[in-house]
This record gives structure tokens, C-alpha cells and sequence, in this order.
């Protein structure tokens, strides 16, 4: 299925400088219909929040998820974001073909999520030969933060979901 942790995960440990200060949540409006999950904070890791919501089937069935990671970074430390999504990207490469899937994912190419300069790549996982998935990874660094936007879903739902997605990446204030 789709596979977030492992993605932010990755993230967290390469932003290895990281403070300990609370910062103001970003906002995001999420799809109409999606369902938003509360995720508890992590006392173990107070420097990074989580937002994420799904969009499931009539038969309640998860079908797309997007998650929004945000990481308190220690001042003066330069982020390598385009290393951060490059080891990202691989090791959602990896989790899939663990699980019998192939994947082929796009250059890492600029974009912007919010008011930020970002990097972004799509990945398509295949099996047997069959688009199943897709899932796009956005990284953006701030002065003290850095953002992860993650959406993922069966192949059909995340081609039909653009538009939504578009409108809650544009809702987006970071």
C-alpha cells in the first residue's frame, strides 16, 4: 500500500541539526470529502508535525493520501534539499520493490510549494507491468524549516484527484 513513514522518516534523519523550538503549524485546506486523521505529536521528535488526509472509496477503502511534514531546522544549518529528495525518492524506490513493485520516478525538478523555491519528483510503480501508484514528493527549505508535501494514490484516483490536490497545494501558507 502507500507508504509515508518510511518518506519522512529519511527526512528527519538527514535534517540531522535540528532545534527543539515549537514553531506555528502550517495551514492547509484539504480536499472537501477527504478525511483529515489527527496525528499525534511525537514528545520523542517535538521538531517535527505532521498533517495528512485520505481519500477513501465508497467501501471506506484508503485510495490517496497527502501528508504534509514540517521540521524545525537549526539555525545557520544549509539543508541539502536536493540530496533530502534524491534519498527520499530511493528509499520509496526501495519500500515498493520490496513489496514486488517497480518504480520509475521523474528528474527532481524546481517547483514551489506556498510562497518557497521547491524540488518535486513523481514516481509511477508498476506491477507485472500495470500502473498501480503514483506518488509525488515536494521538498522546500525556509530560514528554520523544512517541508515535506507527499501525495500518493492508486493510479486512476491520483490522475483523477489533480485538481484537488492543485487546490490544496495552493492553499498552502507556510
Amino acid at each position: 500500500m502507500i507508504r509515508f513513514s518510511k518518506s519522512a522518516f529519511v527526512l528527519m534523519c538527514l535534517l540531522s541539526a535540528v532545534a527543539s523550538a515549537h514553531a506555528d503549524e502550517p495551514v492547509v485546506t484539504w480536499p472537501s470529502g477527504w478525511e483529515v486523521e489527527a496525528i499525534a505529536h511525537d514528545d520523542a521528535k517535538p521538531e517535527v508535525t505532521r498533517q495528512r488526509a485520505v481519500k477513501n472509496d465508497q467501501g471506506g477503502t484508503p485510495v490517496m493520501v497527502m501528508e504534509l511534514t514540517m521540521t524545525q531546522v537549526e539555525s545557520g544549518h544549509q539543508v541539502n534539499l536536493q540530496g533530502v529528495l534524491l534519498e527520499m525518492r530511493k528509499s520509496v524506490q526501495k519500500d515498493f520493490f520490496q513489496g514486488g513493485y517497480q518504480s520509475v520516478c521523474t528528474k527532481i525538478h524546481p517547483t514551489t510549494l506556498s510562497r518557497l523555491t521547491a524540488l518535486e519528483t513523481t514516481c509511477t510503480i508498476t506491477q507485472n507491468g500495470r500502473h498501480v501508484l503514483s506518488q509525488t514528493l515536494v521538498a522546500a527549505v525556509d530560514a528554520d524549516k523544512a517541508y515535506v508535501l507527499s501525495y500518493a494514490g492508486q493510479a486512476e484516483v491520483y490522475k483523477a484527484s489533480q485538481d484537488e490536490i492543485e487546490a490544496a497545494r495552493n492553499s498552502l501558507k507556510l
